[in-house]
């Protein structure tokens, strides 16, 4: 091999030494990590803060007034009215000419978001990246272990890329979940600017509140799916350890 491709001395003593700091960390993630974590999140999903029955306790109010309804002057000529909405049918503007409350500032300051929801949140983040981060240093480990490609006796390497493709998908599962939590902020806060510009529409009140509950429970079936992802992992690599660190038999007699 070396004399195929030339590689530096020093270069592959320190490309080993990282491969040992993998495959410790590894190790040390499946046989200890793994299963100290289900554990506590288990313990976490019997929190009071994520098992509140009565959904109400969770709701925000939201402190904007609505305003006294103001009469428009000139409106008095119901042959001018008339002739004006006969215009804008003609002209096809009819249905974009409502306009809400112009908002300039609000009059109670910033408008807060769910108090209660961003500080679970808060304690949820940390743990979605903390799954999505062990699972790339395991996923890089059993990547190390795949022997070259040879014909034959590669029961053990498909065992690898099944482990690796579970890896790669309990990954895109937890960053969809970050992915949640940031549209969950972005909708709220549509809502809210169209409170502030309708207030006297109270559906867009009430989205408001159902936003909210909707994200309080998605956020206690991610703290499950976490804990269900530790736990599938953990028993996955477990039960197939022996193939996954040797894929290949040594004793090709074996076979036969």
């Amino acid at each position: 091999m070396s004399s195929l491709l030339k590689v530096d001395n020093a270069i592959k003593i320190k490309v080993d030494a990282f491969r040992e700091r993998i495959t410790s960390e590894a190790e040390d993630l499946v046989a200890s990590f793994f299963p100290k974590k289900l554990l506590e999140l288990d313990h976490f999903l019997r929190d009071p803060i994520i098992n509140i029955a009565d959904l109400k306790e969770i709701h925000s109010e939201i402190n904007l007034t609505v305003p006294d309804p103001v009469l428009l002057p000139n409106l008095h000529d119901g042959r001018v009215a008339q002739n004006d909405k006969k215009r804008k049918l003609e002209d096809g503007d009819g249905q974009d000419k409502v306009t809400g409350t112009k908002v300039f500032v609000m009059p109670g300051g910033m408008l807060k978001s769910n108090g209660s929801l961003v500080d679970l949140i808060e304690k949820v983040k940390p743990e979605i990246r903390t799954l999505i981060e062990k699972c790339n240093t395991v996923k890089m480990w059993v990547q190390l272990l795949i022997p070259r490609i040879e014909d034959g006796n590669n029961f053990g390497v498909s065992i690898q890329e099944e482990t690796v493709a579970e890896l790669r998908t309990v990954e895109g599962e937890a960053a969809s979940y970050l992915d949640q939590i940031s549209r969950y902020y972005i909708t709220r806060a549509k809502l809210v600017s169209k409170i502030a510009k309708y207030p006297h529409v109270e559906d867009y009140r009430r989205t408001v509140t159902e936003i909210d509950e909707k994200e309080y429970i998605s956020l206690k079936i991610i703290v499950s799916e976490l804990r269900n992802q530790y736990v599938t992992l953990h028993d996955m690599i477990l039960k197939n350890i022996e193939k996954i660190k040797r894929p290949r038999s040594s004793n090709t007699e074996a076979l036969y």
